[in-house]
């Protein structure tokens, strides 16, 4: 994928969701969800109690990030009914890049609101951000990072065939944490 992005939109006509960029006029929508997610997110998550301008700038950040191809950042969405009249509902975030790692690397990150967990939504967008990541020339190996206690985010990286590559020490940023990150990785 030298020279180019991935797509800005997704569809995931089975699963009934879409995964599209971040624009800089989701901050209010976004900061809403992670309100109403703290208490599911906030083991894992060291974001999980930020304010609306930390929201403004992850997104900020975000399409930077985008426009200058070192991480591609997706909101994950249920896509608007035209014909019920239901707005889009933003589910969670899903995204890859080199995340301060070699450009040979790419790490996939991902959450989702709890309402919509265990239905096969994450399996379905991290699969697929994989494959992305791995079109781009200069990646070798894309990892899913998460402590020993996040079972959930463990067993995403299973489900997808990304093997155990090793296991970190790490300092714990958030209450659920234990302080070993599990490092999943597949390879091109």
């Amino acid at each position: 994928m030298e020279g180019s992005h991935p797509p800005d939109r997704i569809d995931f006509a089975d699963a009934g969701v879409v995964l599209r960029r971040h624009r800089l006029d989701d901050v209010d929508a976004l900061h809403a969800v992670i309100e109403e997610s703290r208490d599911h997110v906030r083991p894992f998550m060291p974001w999980a109690d930020q304010c609306r301008d930390e929201t403004a700038g992850f997104i900020t950040h975000a399409v930077a990030g985008w426009d200058a191809r070192s991480e591609f950042n997706y909101l994950i969405t249920r896509p608007a009914d035209e014909a019920s009249g239901d707005p889009e509902q933003i589910l969670g975030g899903a995204g890859f890049g080199s995340r301060g790692g070699p450009a040979s690397v790419f790490e996939i990150g991902y959450w989702l609101r709890p309402d919509t967990t265990g239905r096969g939504v994450m399996t379905a967008v991290a699969g697929r951000l994989a494959d992305l990541a791995l079109e781009f020339d200069e990646v070798e190996r894309v990892e899913i990072r998460c402590d020993e206690a996040n079972i959930r985010s463990a067993a995403v990286a299973r489900r997808l065939g990304f093997t155990l590559d090793r296991m970190e020490d790490m300092p714990i940023t958030s209450p659920g944490e234990h302080g070993r990150d599990t490092v999943f990785a597949r390879r091109r």
